[in-house]
């Protein structure tokens, strides 16, 4: 267990004008966490940005003002009460403790604590109540597990999910701003007609695509990225045996990942209805024009807060029609990372007061 039973944590009191800190701040996530407490008007009183040592001394622009990069060090969190963690799993579980004992509740992007007992995962659209129990940490999903939650949770409130059957396609975001960098250097490289040798990523990735390079598990054949979403998705969903089957793709898109998705549900939904279910739906925005041939694109996802959802059909592979098939498509610097953490981090102020 890597963050202790810590009743009292729940129990905190979040001021109404709280001081925030981001680690990770110059990282591809860290920059969007910014942008997105100050496109949301967070109500916070003090913001800092802590990051490694190389970075410390940086300034970046918040609210009209130049806040300097503080170098991360085990004194960062006095006086903070809220710290969004954007550096990787090493650092969340040194410093994660840290923050916690100097008082702060932490919301973490890594993959460090998703699947402790103890610390809630949560898309606020889909299972915000699993906060209440929190120890001190609620832990931000995977990107994919975060944007295909938000589009299945307007079906999953009128039908019990079955089984769900995904194929992704995962932007150069996903990998940091190294392999965002390598897709744009590949591509000139590509358009030259010069040779490029991949340096981030294993494989060429101008004009390629190519299994998620996440290591292969000998037992199941599956990657690990697939294996996370399979975990979280049953987790987020509270159905720990729910069969989940997923293919993760990398495309040379910059940040917008996309997915189709077909899911059996126990009994069977129009296409008309569930289309009306997602019209509905916080976060969800259909994008559903059969006449035009114009469905959910990385171009119109990319910079949107809401998830698209289209390619609304019946499967015509299951011969029960109980099964939808569906497209989605969702900024996984947004939704998929940086606008979940901080829409959990304004769900944990609203139950706070």
């Amino acid at each position: 267990m890597l963050i202790e039973n810590n009743p009292q944590a729940a129990a905190r009191v979040i001021p109404a004008n709280p001081v925030v800190a981001i680690v990770g701040a110059t990282g591809a996530v860290g920059a969007v966490l910014v942008e997105c407490l100050e496109a949301r008007n967070f109500p916070l009183s003090s913001l800092r940005l802590l990051a490694s040592a190389r970075s410390a001394g940086k300034t970046v622009s918040f609210r009209g003002r130049d806040l300097v990069i503080e170098e991360l060090t085990e004194d960062s969190f006095a006086g903070v009460d809220i710290a969004l963690f954007s550096a990787g799993s090493g650092l969340s579980k040194t410093y994660a403790p840290i923050a916690i004992a100097a008082g702060a509740v932490v919301v973490d992007n890594s993959s460090a604590f998703r699947m402790e007992d103890n610390v809630p995962l949560v898309v606020p659209e889909v299972n915000a109540g699993a906060m209440e129990a929190h120890h001190g940490v609620v832990a931000n999903p995977n990107c994919v597990a975060a944007i295909a939650t938000v589009a299945l949770a307007p079906l999953r409130a009128h039908r019990k999910i079955q089984r769900l059957q995904m194929s992704t396609y995962q932007a150069a975001s996903g990998a940091g701003y190294e392999a965002m960098a390598e897709l744009n250097d590949a591509t000139a490289a590509a358009q030259r007609g010069e040779e490029f040798e991949p340096k981030v990523l294993p494989h060429p990735y101008a004009f390629n695509f190519f299994s998620h390079n996440a290591d292969i598990e000998a037992d199941t054949g599956y990657n690990g990225e697939e294996s996370k979403v399979i975990a979280e998705i049953r987790r987020i969903f509270d159905q720990p045996a729910l069969p989940v089957g997923v293919t993760c793709i990398r495309v040379p898109v910059p940040r917008a990942h996309g997915m189709a998705i077909t899911v059996e549900l126990d009994e069977a939904l129009s296409p008309e209805l569930a289309r009306d279910l997602f019209a509905n739906a916080p976060g969800v925005k259909v994008v559903d024009d059969q006449e035009r041939n114009y469905f959910p694109m990385p171009v119109d996802a990319s910079g949107q807060d809401d998830v698209l959802v289209g390619r609304i059909r019946t499967d015509l592979g299951d011969p029960s029609g109980k099964s939808l098939a569906l497209f989605v498509v969702g900024d996984q610097l947004l939704k998929g990372a940086a606008l979940n953490a901080v829409q959990i981090a304004e769900s944990l102020m609203q139950r706070a007061q």
